[in-house]
């Protein structure tokens, strides 16, 4: 469990990042920060494994504050993915997947059979084990991203907008394999994200922020999109348009749902029909 406490966090300029934000990340689950650019959320990501330090409050793992870790210790600890991967282009793929298990002094026989592990594991032929970033695709990268932060089997993973920088094709691949990977590794995972959308396919528990990492609701995407706390939060989700507003038409073949462009998202089923 990630735990934040009255977290506050200022920039020498005067921007205030954060102010008095508290919240608790539920172990084994997926919990995302949304909101829009500049609110705060990726420094928030960032506190947990001290690449950032708070002015004030307490970030816990496991009831354990951040800062009583060394924070090169806590870092290799953690897993983290960000938006372009951040690989080292003058490593192979295995070189780049097995970073963390070098700086942990395992085996090179222990490593070679975890990055093979992993590589099958998100997707990745084993064949490009020995390629350079550049030669591959962004998805590919960004695996190669995940696979490293999986590397060490670290209890909690953070994941800063990381499938933000590929096509939508990508994108819904990658988000799909996460949902998959998640279901069978069970880690504790915060997610940074702008796209609502996305936030409600991948987070058990959601976090909408608005600037200064105010905390305007939280809670699982049904509870958000049922009962939206205020006028902002349902503008923010689109509950009143696109895909969310949807509305039942009447035909021969029985009634289907139509979203806020007119556009068919299915047949309504009978809820005796549901099994």
């Amino acid at each position: 469990m990630i735990e934040f406490t009255s977290v506050t966090k200022s920039f020498p300029d005067g921007t205030v990042a954060v102010e008095d934000f508290s919240l608790m990340v539920p172990t084994g689950r997926t919990t995302v920060l949304v909101g829009s650019s500049g609110c705060g959320k990726t420094t928030l990501l960032r506190m947990v494994n001290r690449m950032v330090e708070p002015d004030g409050g307490r970030i816990s793992i496991d009831g354990r504050d951040v800062r009583q870790h060394q924070a090169v210790n806590l870092r290799r600890s953690i897993g983290y993915v960000m938006q372009n991967a951040g690989l080292m282009p003058h490593f192979t793929i295995a070189d780049n997947i097995a970073t963390v298990l070098k700086l942990l002094k395992k085996s090179p026989r222990f490593r070679q059979q975890r990055v093979e592990e992993l590589m099958e594991v998100v997707g990745l032929e084993i064949s490009t084990a020995n390629r350079y970033p550049h030669q591959l695709s962004g998805g590919q990268q960004q695996r190669v991203g995940v696979a490293r932060a999986l590397a060490a089997d670290p209890e909690v993973l953070l994941m800063d907008e990381p499938f933000g920088a590929v096509d939508p094709i990508v994108r819904a691949e990658l988000q799909q394999e996460l949902i998959s990977l998640q279901r069978g590794l069970g880690k504790t995972i915060l997610f940074v994200t702008h796209d609502i959308d996305e936030a409600f396919l991948l987070g058990d528990q959601i976090a909408i922020l608005s600037a200064g990492a105010n905390l305007l609701q939280v809670g699982a995407p049904s509870e958000i999109i049922e009962n939206p706390v205020d006028q902002f939060v349902a503008s923010f989700i689109g509950a009143d348009k696109g895909r969310r507003a949807l509305t039942i038409k009447h035909t021969p073949c029985g009634p289907v749902v139509i979203d806020g462009q007119g556009r068919a998202q299915g047949r309504l089923v009978d809820t005796e029909e549901i099994t």
